[in-house]
């Protein structure tokens, strides 16, 4: 489980960034891009953090993952402080991003065998988990590869490999399936399902309105830092008052 509550998140603005973002920054000595968000994250369940790019979701699963420390508030993941047990957190998560570190010269098979190695795994599970994990996404082909030579999809798909070998019981991930192709991006979807299938709690960010609603069971909407919606995606359907999920986004924020 994931517990957020009235998390905030400031960045300073040096003199030069504040003349780099335009006379609105001018005096301005930081900018808020999360502010006060909270929302439960169940296991067994999928929950999608939903905006535009910008809106404030990378921080909040940084976060959430110790990568950045917040302003305020307060984070818990499985009962354990985010700031308190950084380390316990940090075990207990695997957080897959766009920057998640992927080494050139090493193959899919070293990068993940390093990751497992890390937690301490059994060569005989890390066997039999990393089989199933790459029969799942289709790894074995280019398994003994050269990173440095792959696509965008195979690194993604070597990225959530990295990030799941260890059998986490909380699954971060941002933007999964940004830039990749149909059939890369439905093996993901199909992996983000079994992990809810095992009782996992799974939290992910998209900008995708139709991916949220493929597979998300809660979703936050995040826009500027602020929170929207935060609920069931039921609820936020029977609430709709628009016919796409793309406009009742936008009128929710009051964007034209």
């Amino acid at each position: 489980m994931i517990q957020v509550q009235d998390l905030v998140k400031d960045f300073k603005l040096t003199r030069k960034i504040r003349k780099e973002m335009g006379a609105e920054f001018k005096n301005k000595k930081s900018l808020r891009a999360v502010d006060k968000i909270s929302f439960t994250c169940q296991p067994g369940r999928i929950f999608a953090l939903v905006g535009p790019n910008g809106a404030g979701k990378t921080t909040i699963l940084r976060m959430i993952a110790t990568m950045l420390k917040p302003t305020s508030g307060t984070i818990e993941v499985g009962g354990f402080d985010c700031q308190k047990n950084p380390q316990t957190v940090r075990e207990k998560i695997g957080f897959m991003t766009d920057q998640t570190a992927l080494y050139d010269r090493l193959t899919p098979y070293e990068m993940v065998k390093y990751i497992a190695d890390l937690h301490g795994m059994d060569a005989s599970v890390f066997k039999s988990r990393k089989d199933k994990i790459f029969d799942m996404l289709n790894i074995h082909e280019f398994a003994n590869r050269r990173i440095a030579r792959l696509s965008s999809g195979m690194k993604q798909k070597t990225s959530i490999a990295r990030t799941i070998i260890h059998d986490p019981d909380v699954l971060v991930f941002d933007e999964p399936t940004t830039g990749l192709d149909v059939m890369t991006s439905r093996a993901i979807i199909k992996l983000i399902r079994s992990c809810k299938e095992k009782g996992k709690t799974v939290i992910f960010s998209s900008h995708r309105m139709g991916e949220v609603n493929q597979i998300s069971d809660d979703i936050a909407i995040i826009y500027k830092g602020s929170l929207y919606f935060n609920g069931g995606l039921d609820q936020f359907k029977s609430e709709m008052t628009h016919e796409t999920f793309e406009d009742e986004f936008i009128h929710m924020v009051g964007e034209v």
